[in-house]
């Protein structure tokens, strides 16, 4: 009998689970823990209407009071679980080095403009405070940045939490020289904000263009383009061999070339590795993730949900790791169901978008390495189309680069059918 379930991880992922819990009929004691001292808020705009000031902090906040107070939970914001043991059942649990208090909603909400470049609101480096029992977990950590040597300067910046999206909106309101380490989602993203705030953005990526490991060639070679008719200067196919620095402030950036880049502001977006480090021993296997089976589920009443899960989805057959905005919802939600007893597999098609200037790229699915692009709508050379993604004769992903939603929901259902190529026939 399920008579204490805990959550640990106030995103996304965390909230749909404590959501679907109680929509479903669990009425038992619930305890929701968040390491930021912060709401649950929605990532994606971070990176976008955040950091451009077009969105102030409040419009990210997911749910407010009265919501968060409907679900009877006990929300502890400013706790970070710093253990588990699972065969007993036990989580250690340390306050953040924010305070030992946790603020009301309304309050978090009202501090969240008052950050300075370089505070942050989350710290593991402090002992554990309290032990917390549960007859079921869920895991919705997410992941934490990946870091190169000599972040910790003055000037350099991750972008994973709203503090750290303000602070580095403050610095780009004084007009530096910015570097963009990493050309995936997030670095394409924020270097698109900086120069449409007319800075002087150079992006640095080791690959040929920006996102070909997302997309390949095809796809890459027109963001690439893309970023270049806006203005961003272009360094693919290096690697950064260090930052310069003066007096504990960034300089510059050295390519692996030698070549020097004059910054101001430096922001690695280099990728994401899951926030694991506190299951070490848990008795959980943990490695690109926490491996779940195709129910999401880690151990017997122990599951995982959003960024940090790593689970077998037998619509691709395929363990995957997705760190998209949508799969945290829906696999929260999943594991809610399951926890209660569903017993059903989680395999969705997956969905993800991306901001860019005036470009959105949609997509749904899994774009393999190896799989083979054909356009099924518009012309790549008109920059309005929708192509798929064919792996082993049958689609898997569908891509529209401003392509009207609904034709592309319509193209989607080519994955969900696993459909073969013969059928990729354009209008």
């Amino acid at each position: 009998m399920l008579r204490h379930v805990v959550v640990v991880g106030a995103s996304a992922a965390g909230l749909a689970a404590v959501e679907a819990l109680r929509s479903k009929g669990y009425d038992g004691k619930l305890t929701l823990i968040g390491g930021e001292r912060r709401p649950p808020y929605d990532r994606p705009p971070l990176s976008k209407q955040v950091l451009s000031g077009v969105w102030e902090p409040e419009r990210v906040v997911l749910r407010d009071e009265p919501a968060i107070d409907r679900l009877d939970a006990d929300l502890r914001l400013g706790q970070t679980a710093v253990g588990l043991d699972a065969s007993r059942r036990t989580l250690r649990l340390a306050e953040t080095a924010a305070g030992l208090s946790t603020p009301k909603l309304g309050e978090a909400v009202a501090g969240l403009g008052t950050v300075q470049p370089g505070e942050t609101a989350v710290s593991l480096d402090v002992p554990p405070v309290d032990q917390l029992g549960f007859d079921a977990l869920v895991i919705a950590t997410g992941v934490r940045p990946r870091r190169l040597p000599g972040s910790d300067l003055a000037g350099v910046h991750t972008v994973r939490t709203l503090d750290d999206a303000l602070a580095l909106r403050t610095l780009l309101r004084s007009g530096p020289k910015v570097v963009v380490v990493g050309a995936g989602f997030l670095g394409s993203e924020i270097a698109a904000v900086a120069r449409g705030m007319s800075l002087d953005v150079t992006l640095v990526d080791p690959h040929p263009a920006p996102l070909q490991r997302q997309f390949g060639a095809r796809i890459a070679d027109l963001v690439g383009q893309t970023h270049r008719d806006h203005g961003v200067r272009l360094r693919m196919n290096t690697g950064v061999s260090r930052f310069v620095s003066s007096e504990g402030r960034v300089t510059g950036v050295e390519l692996n070339d030698r070549t020097v880049l004059d910054a101001d502001v430096v922001v690695v977006a280099i990728g994401s590795v899951p926030a694991t480090e506190w299951l070490a021993d848990s008795g959980l296997a943990v490695g690109n993730g926490v491996e779940c089976d195709a129910m999401c589920q880690a151990a017997p009443g122990i599951y995982a949900a959003g960024d940090v899960a790593s689970w077998h989805n037998p619509r691709f057959d395929r363990r995957m790791r997705i760190e998209h905005r949508l799969n945290a919802t829906e696999q929260g939600t999943a594991v809610a169901a399951n926890l209660l007893g569903a017993d059903r597999p989680f395999a969705p098609v997956p969905y993800f978008w991306s901001d860019q200037y005036d470009v959105r790229l949609q997509a749904y699915g899994i774009f393999p390495p190896d799989a083979e692009m054909t356009v099924v709508r518009g012309d790549l050379a008109d920059r309005r189309f929708a192509a798929a993604f064919v792996e082993q004769d049958t689609v898997v992903g569908v891509l529209g680069w401003n392509c009207p939603p609904r034709e592309l929901r319509e193209l989607r259902q080519l994955v969900a059918d696993g459909a073969p190529r013969p059928t990729l026939v354009g209008p």
